[in-house]
């Protein structure tokens, strides 16, 4: 009886192993034309606010997976569908090599790509794949009491935009990570209660709503963002609105985990989330098959890196940090952090020197990366219990940096995320000479916002729309001779029903044809645009 337990414990053993992941590519989405027209069946209000604000149109990327697709994925023999994505129209799924092939003969399954690069010989070009190591390790002025959190603060110059009461306020923040305990007792959170600013939580991994669990380090993350206890610790966003996602197993490392992300960052798209905190990072897997090599550190490798750059794409910033393998063997980043739009953030300590742990750049096609540094070493953060201490790792540095993105984009709104990008590499101390430790070097926010708006002082004209609320007609004034325009006005799903070009003959637009409600407009000339809100009568 005992060869025989043994016996079956080699093939449970074997059926354990034979299991491979993979992700499964389809060829079309056919509810297309349906979910153009309906929006909101997709996406929120404010996600398509944030759409028009910043002129980007909704496409194909953003319709949902075909149901019955996914259906018949999930019911094939002896496959589990881990993940979904509707921006890379795919499924993580789970089977033995054998059952997994099965699946190309599905007519609308496209292509498929093992997790195993070796079991990718299926009529294909493979495609590169990469991850990362990762270490885990009203109108009153806010004068906070920082403490001992003041340098990692002020080092940014983000004191002088709290000063000026932005702090985050109005800005939605997602942070994914590993597990949040202690956020929902501890008193450094206390205010994000106490304000409501905490709107939603999803953890990825068990399928559920409960991320008070798991890991501490999304609890250690998000301190350095949203906690606050006077006179110790205030973090770069404490006004800022939060969703608490967890899509990190850190109980294991698998390429599953970069789906869960995706998926993470897909919903945190359509509730109209700013800027994504990641405080992760993917190079070496369980299973060396599954690992990334130098090479693949190209940022369009990765099913995450690809994910981060169309998180990108709709609007949103993604902040990430480095990792953690500058003193190992492989000390390069990995990924999301190798993302061609993600602003990649390394560590320095309190006197502004490199962390000696932070990964370093190039990109494996030697693009500059770290984009920026901010203090990861011993930066003031809270544990699970309140207790205020001093953490290292370039998954504080992220989040210290995240906060004070927010900050800056309340400050100037009208910026698209790419704008807002630019402006703070620009403000960096080594933005013409940067190197592989550094990047572009320690952004001052202060100088970014400022630099902004003397350009808009110069080169922005505000535009005058009246009268509004409107019957039939609105007039749009400060129109210059040889100066022209184009408004665009969207209905509040964010289609465009009128557009019209703009010039000093041509200042009075007609909305006879448009139906009683809440529109949203746009006028563009050269490279400004000025959005706001009009009633139609």
């Amino acid at each position: 009886m005992k060869n025989i337990f043994l016996f079956l414990a080699f093939i449970s053993s074997n059926m354990i192993l034979a299991q491979e992941d993979a992700w499964v590519y389809f060829t079309d989405k056919p509810d297309t034309e349906y979910y153009l027209a309906n929006p909101l069946e997709m996406l929120s209000q404010k996600a398509l606010d944030r759409r028009t604000n910043q002129g980007i149109v909704l496409d194909e990327i953003d319709i949902p997976l075909h149901q019955p697709y996914i259906t018949a994925i999930t019911e094939a023999e002896g496959i589990t569908v881990m993940a979904k994505s509707k921006w890379l129209n795919a499924l993580h799924i789970r089977g033995t090599e054998e059952d997994i092939n099965v699946l190309i003969n599905l007519e609308f399954v496209d292509y498929i790509d093992f997790a195993n690069k070796l079991l990718n010989t299926s009529g294909r070009i493979l495609q590169p794949t990469q991850t990362s190591t990762v270490n885990k390790t009203l109108e009153t002025l806010a004068n906070f009491e920082y403490g001992i959190s003041s340098n990692q603060i002020t080092m940014l110059n983000g004191d002088q935009l709290h000063q000026q009461d932005f702090t985050g306020t109005g800005i939605t923040i997602a942070v994914l990570d590993a597990g949040f305990p202690g956020v929902d007792t501890a008193q450094p959170f206390q205010r994000l209660f106490d304000n409501n600013l905490i709107l939603g939580t999803y953890d990825f991994v068990t399928d559920s709503e409960n991320v008070y669990t798991a890991n501490s380090h999304g609890t250690i993350v998000l301190s350095a963002i949203g906690g606050y206890t006077e006179g110790e610790l205030v973090g770069t966003a404490p006004d800022a609105f939060y969703y608490l996602f967890r899509t990190e197993d850190a109980t294991s490392e698998n390429p599953v985990e970069e789906s869960y992300w995706v998926e993470a960052a897909e919903a945190a798209d359509s509730l109209g989330v700013d800027v994504i905190n990641t405080s992760l990072g993917y190079f070496l897997y369980d299973n060396p098959n599954y690992s990334y090599t130098y090479e693949d550190i190209d940022g369009q490798t990765s099913f995450i890196s690809r994910g981060s750059d169309i998180a990108f794409s709709r609007g949103m910033i993604c902040v990430t940090s480095g990792g953690n393998s500058g003193n190992s063997a492989n000390p390069n980043i990995g990924v999301p952090a190798d993302a061609f739009n993600v602003l990649t953030v390394g560590a320095v300590d309190e006197n502004e020197e490199y962390g000696s742990f932070s990964s370093i750049g190039p990109t494996y096609d030697m693009r500059v990366k770290p984009d920026v540094m901010a203090r990861g070493v011993n930066t003031i953060s809270s544990d699970t219990s309140g207790n205020i201490v001093g953490i290292s790792g370039t998954s504080l540095s992220s989040p210290v940096m995240t906060g004070m993105v927010a900050c800056l984009w309340q400050a100037l709104p009208e910026m698209t995320n790419a704008e807002i990008v630019q402006l703070i590499k620009e403000s960096s101390d080594r933005y013409n000479e940067p190197n592989v430790q550094y990047g572009y070097g320690i952004p001052d926010f202060a100088f970014a916002l400022s630099t902004a708006l003397s350009v808009n002082d110069i080169d922005t004209i505000r535009f005058t729309v009246y009268p509004n609320p409107t019957d039939n007609n609105i007039n749009v004034t400060a129109i210059e001779d040889g100066r022209t325009a184009k408004l665009s006005i969207f209905n509040n799903l964010g289609q465009l029903v009128l557009q019209d070009n703009l010039s000093v003959n041509n200042s009075s637009i007609y909305l006879g044809n448009l139906s009683s409600g809440l529109y949203s407009y746009q006028i563009k000339s050269g490279d400004k645009i000025q959005s706001g809100k009009l009633i139609k009568k």
